[in-house]
């Protein structure tokens, strides 16, 4: 929305700092937020009264904060949560972590008590700015109830600009309060505030003939591909280049898995074609990707014989895990489009490719499913990935099921993929579906939850009925927080402390009180019909869905790599 088609400018509608508040959403084009009211917080809330901008109610501001970054996530545009002081910013912390651990953009507007009482331990009083300054792009304590308006734009517009994060402005209660006549334009970033979108010419031409005499290339793609919205320079690049794709967990969907050079995701419990093409390229271009641990395992043995030519808007991330031999700093598609201009040839990599080829053909993903077996999670899986469309958007808690969602769902489109990744956070999956259907409300929204992780954020299925929101939640049920029963069983001479968790309620019953659907699956046969049945149901819908709790996630390459890959069969 432009400066001109703000409605509060044209009615002159600003009179206090709450006000400028929100006319800066609307100034930014923001339509949705997610939150929950409370006392400092109660004069923005008041202003919201007359806004163009929808307000959600969560059930608990972890919830808020989750639904915003599914938002952002979906949309590419920062989601926006609201909460008062103290324990209710407290609650955000969990939501702005997961986002700054995963680059997802987001602003929370965060209330205070007023500035003469802060430092005073006055009541609900928590130091904002300062528990949340690690965990932010950026966050501002507000101070001027005429500036404030201007500030809320600089965090939307740092939020997405560049490398994308979240920001928090922190709004005490005199200033939301206080006289303004301030009405703010469209967000812009503050002044100092910059970043590169093109490489250094020089530095694409090294990185380009290093592609170019490559004769085992690989691209790693990774989130950032994503949120650049250079999914599609990403495709033309490796298909016209003939150069195989393997993803990070984070970057799922960034070029389909259904293409023959794709290699899907590597890492931690990413696939054996995916983890033996990394180890044995000879030039890697990984784009967008910070090179985490779960990714690399040990530094030392990832992609040991490899040149890596290493894109990153962010300065800070190249050379910081992997070292880079060509840092290419700047925008992914832009960078991409230098590339391709630069790039002599193509590789001449037949054989490489041959050799992916042969890779995926012995080392599939694949289960065992007997029939006298109780119900498989990836049978599940394949079933509603069969039964949904290719731009069905999937979000996911955090555990096993996490795991089986990205390793047997066949992910074509980015932003479809919506999950928690660096912070591993449970119970993301719940909330984020209300996010992403909200963003999306034309797209298919389907959960996967464990039975641990729905337990924690299970309050917002209120919400969702409340709001009549389409979502399909599969609680892959297997009592059990799974992935450390399993990393207990593996690691711990199976002393399975705390892990268990035989006193679940029945997941079915408990969505009818909360006025959902709820339907329960155990056996292979029925899988089809009832999996029908909670897609075509309006409304939510919840599946209790009984798996065997024996099944272990493969593969799997322990953080550090100090044990070797362990498949399945």
């Amino acid at each position: 929305m432009s400066e001109t088609e703000n409605p509060r400018q044209e009615e002159s509608a600003v009179e206090t700092g709450a006000e400028s508040v929100v006319a800066a959403l609307e100034a930014a084009g923001v339509e949705t937020a997610f939150g929950v009211q409370g006392g400092a917080i109660m004069p923005v809330y008041d202003a919201l009264y007359d806004s163009s901008v929808r307000h959600i109610t969560m059930a608990h501001e972890q919830g808020a904060a989750h639904a915003a970054d599914a938002y952002g996530v979906v949309t590419g545009d920062p989601g926006v949560c609201l909460a008062t002081s103290g324990p209710g910013a407290t609650n955000l912390v969990t939501g702005i972590a997961d986002a700054d651990m995963d680059s997802d953009p987001v602003l929370a507007l965060t209330g205070q008590v007023p500035t003469d009482l802060v430092g005073n331990d006055a009541f609900q009083e928590t130091d904002t700015t300062g528990v949340t300054t690690p965990i932010t792009k950026a966050n501002f304590f507000a101070d001027d109830s005429d500036t404030v308006g201007e500030l809320v734009g600089n965090a939307f517009a740092l939020a997405r600009d560049g490398r994308q994060g979240p920001t928090l402005v922190d709004l005490p209660k005199d200033i939301s309060n206080g006289d303004s006549s301030e009405v703010p334009g469209e967000p812009e970033p503050p002044e100092q505030y910059h970043y590169e979108t093109e490489a250094d010419p020089e530095s694409v031409d090294r990185a380009a003939r290093a592609i170019a005499d490559a004769k085992r290339p690989v691209i790693l793609a990774g989130g950032g591909v994503i949120k650049a919205e250079a999914s599609d320079e990403l495709r033309q690049f490796a298909i016209d280049h003939g150069i195989p794709v393997v993803t990070t967990m984070p970057g799922i969907g960034a070029f389909p898995e259904d293409h023959d050079l794709a290699m899907e995701m590597a890492g931690m419990h990413g696939t054996g074609y995916a983890n033996l093409a990394t180890n044995h390229t000879d030039v890697m271009l990984a784009i967008g990707t910070r090179f985490d641990d779960r990714l690399t395992g040990g530094v030392e043995s990832f992609a040991p014989g490899a040149e890596v030519v290493h894109v990153d808007i962010d300065p800070s991330e190249i050379s910081k895990n992997i070292h880079a031999d060509y840092p290419l700093i700047g925008d992914a598609a832009e960078v991409l489009r230098q590339l391709d201009s630069a790039l002599p040839r193509a590789p001449d990599a037949e054989a490489w490719r041959e050799q992916c080829q042969t890779w995926k053909e012995e080392y599939p993903m694949e289960y065992q499913a007997p029939e006298d077996e109780p119900l498989k999670p990836q049978f599940v899986v394949e079933a509603v990935d069969e039964a949904t469309s290719d731009d069905t958007i999937v979000t996911t808690g955090v555990g096993q099921h996490q795991m089986w969602a990205c390793q047997f769902w066949t992910y074509t489109e980015p932003r479809t993929w919506v999950s928690s990744h660096g912070l591993g956070t449970m119970g993301y999956g719940l909330p984020a579906a209300i996010g992403a259907k909200v963003a999306a409300p034309d797209q298919d929204v389907v959960c996967f939850d464990g039975d641990g992780s729905f337990l924690m954020t299970c309050q917002e299925l209120s919400v969702a009925v409340r709001e009549n929101l389409d979502i399909t939640v599969f609680v892959l049920n297997n009592e059990a927080i799974g992935m450390v029963r399993q990393w207990q069983d593996a690691f711990f001479e199976g002393r399975r402390m705390a892990s268990e968790y035989p006193w679940i309620p029945d997941f079915a019953t408990l969505a009818e009180a909360f006025g959902a659907t709820g339907l329960t699956l155990t056996d292979y046969d029925e899988v089809p019909d009832v999996v029908e049945e909670a897609l075509d149901t309006d409304g939510p819908t919840v599946v209790d869905v009984h798996i065997d709790p024996r099944e272990e996630v493969f593969p799997m390459v322990p953080s550090g790599g100090e044990r070797p890959v362990r498949t399945a069969g």
